[in-house]
């Protein structure tokens, strides 16, 4: 038995794969506290495990994305899963921070495995396909984002933290059982390229490639964009405006809800024929406008918390609009080696997101959200100026040389 590639269940099936990296994070914000309590650590040593797991996540990708190239799809994203699994089991049943942190690496070695997901979209369809599917897999991504904690603070209340772990177990088990028997290897690498020199050198290939490379920085640019205000809006709306954590989930939610419209639109937009390249040149103009429109705000004194979760929202939409079309762009040039692509794009962005995320909490100043918004306004412009100045050209480059050659 296998899925359709066109089928619902497939994508489906993707979208909770792709979201796995996202769930060993949210899922476990709300029983913080209650771990540190149990294991008898402090609760900024139980922090350590989120940080563990986030890098993992950053640096995994790219083993397992030319790994991918080599193999194939299916058996990397079997592996990752499993060790999600173990990792989980094992983080469930810990009994001292030290243990939990080596069991939290693991998961999230693990999870980081699905970031292969994007390059099986490119194994499987066209550019204008994979655009859309792209925006889908956005979509399960921020419904989980928006779920997840909820999800941890019901598990936590009728059970404990290990609940958690537990879960997040079973659902690796079932996501393993569907990839197994629901999953048709998708990746159609030479053998050229299955060598361990090859997949070495692919990363050579993917940094210098001049299209490939300029979306890779306007990615990291728009990832960073949004880490700032993941990381600075609750430092401002619980912190300085006084919003109780429960007030500041809506606005969050609401900022997760605009991504998947963005994403959604988007992908509504490709089907009536509107072009990848105008939509994302929309997208970083609108994040880019509403950052420096909150930077404005912010230096006028002017920080009214309703117009600042006004344009944080059209933020998050631009975002949605624009991830879809980068990170098919960034792939489309080099669909023989898109595993390797999708996983330097994934741990680039998750790098310039920790960094961004880094920044903003320590330059906080406990009274504005001066350094949120002024790290939202420099990423964004550095994400349109990659585009417009670095990506966009080569793209066009390449077509001319193309029209010219006929090749």
């Amino acid at each position: 038995m296998s899925f359709q590639p066109t089928s619902l269940i497939f994508t489906l099936l993707l979208g909770l794969l792709a979201a796995v990296p996202y769930s060993g994070i949210d899922i476990n914000l709300p029983a913080l506290s209650a771990t540190a309590a149990t294991l008898g650590a402090s609760a900024s040593g139980v922090g350590l495990t989120m940080s563990a797991f986030v890098l993992s996540l950053a640096v995994m990708p790219l083993i397992w994305g030319p790994a991918s190239d080599r193999f194939g799809r299916k058996p990397i994203i079997l592996a990752g899963t499993f060790l999600f699994v173990a990792g989980s089991v094992a983080s469930a049943l810990a009994t001292s921070l030290q243990a939990l942190l080596a069991f939290r690496v693991v998961q999230g070695i693990g999870a980081a495995a699905t970031a292969t997901t994007f390059a099986i979209i490119r194994d499987l369809f066209d550019e204008d396909t994979a655009r859309a599917k792209i925006g889908n897999l956005m979509v399960a991504v921020n419904v989980t984002t928006m779920i997840a904690p909820s999800a941890g603070a019901a598990l936590l209340a009728l059970g404990s933290w290990r609940s958690i772990y537990a879960v997040q177990a079973g659902a690796g088990v079932v996501l393993l059982v569907a990839v197994l028997l629901g999953f048709s290897e998708s990746a159609r690498t030479p053998l050229a390229l299955r060598s361990i020199s090859a997949m070495v050198s692919s990363y050579g290939r993917v940094l210098t490639h001049p299209i490939s490379g300029g979306y890779l920085l306007v990615g990291a640019a728009a990832g960073a964009t949004v880490f700032a205000y993941v990381s600075g809006a609750p430092l401002f709306f619980v912190g300085v405006v006084g919003l109780s954590p429960q007030q500041y989930g809506l606005i969050f939610s609401a900022c997760s809800a605009a991504v998947m419209c963005g994403a959604i639109l988007d992908g509504q937009l490709g089907r009536r024929g509107i072009g990848s390249a105008g939509v994302l040149a929309i997208g970083l103009k609108l994040m880019a406008t509403g950052s420096i429109a909150l930077l404005a705000m912010t230096l006028a004194r002017w920080s009214s918390p309703a117009l600042v979760a006004g344009l944080l929202i059209v933020v998050a939409l631009a975002f949605g609009l624009s991830v879809p079309n980068v990170m098919n762009a960034t792939m489309a040039p080099l669909p023989d080696i898109a595993g390797a692509v999708s996983a330097t794009a994934a741990s680039i962005q998750l790098t310039a997101g920790a960094a961004s995320s880094g920044l903003v909490s320590v330059l906080f100043d406990g009274r504005s959200p001066l350094s949120m918004t002024a790290m939202m306004a420099l990423c964004s412009l550095l994400g349109l100026g990659a585009y417009l100045l670095i990506a966009r050209p080569a793209e066009l480059s390449r077509r001319a040389i193309s029209l010219e050659t006929g090749h």
